[in-house]
């Protein structure tokens, strides 16, 4: 009995140590599960919590009916072709020939901006005149060419507004 005995407190010792290494990896387990699955999911809702309160919960209509109604779609009228030159860093000379059309907010406008469309005409074609072919490269040249457009549109015919000024068509050569 007594070899009995020897063992035993080595197996208990044993065991002992298993166990005390058991219960750190039970509790490594439980957070790694913790990082693994709640983590996440606490990000994704945040997430989602934070972007509809940023967007002030409002959701579009199924149907579009409500907000058809409530915004009248564009109206767009087209302006004259241009073609102007322009000079190169070298001192070569392009064409740049511009075809845009003009977004408005509704028919009205269009009423009110024909009679005064040379006036838009002679802006756009003084603007262009003055530009280089460096400054429409790329598209932060185009968006920058935009902007000024749309700017000058609506210096011309204020009170009338210009939503937006559209390319159709833009060559370079």
């Amino acid at each position: 009995m007594a070899k009995t005995k020897a063992p035993k407190p080595e197996a208990e010792a044993e065991a002992g140590a298993e166990g005390g290494e058991g219960a750190p990896k039970k509790k490594r387990s439980l957070v790694k599960t913790l990082i693994m699955f709640v983590l996440p999911a606490v990000l994704v809702l945040g997430g989602a919590a934070y972007f509809f309160l940023l967007s002030g919960g409002e959701e579009p209509a199924e149907g579009g009916d409500a907000h058809a109604e409530a915004a009248p779609p564009p109206v767009v009228t087209d302006m004259p072709d241009m073609l102007v030159n322009l000079i190169g860093a070298s001192g070569e000379r392009a064409m740049l020939k511009l075809s845009v059309a003009l977004e408005l907010p509704d028919q009205e406008t269009v009423a009110k901006i024909e009679p005064i469309m040379p006036r838009v005409t002679d802006n756009f074609q003084v603007f262009l005149r003055e530009l280089r072919v460096e400054d429409l490269s790329g598209s932060a040249g185009m968006f920058r060419l935009k902007e000024e457009l749309v700017r000058r549109v609506n210096l011309a015919v204020a009170p009338a507004v210009v939503k937006d000024v559209l390319f159709k068509e833009m060559l370079i050569q």
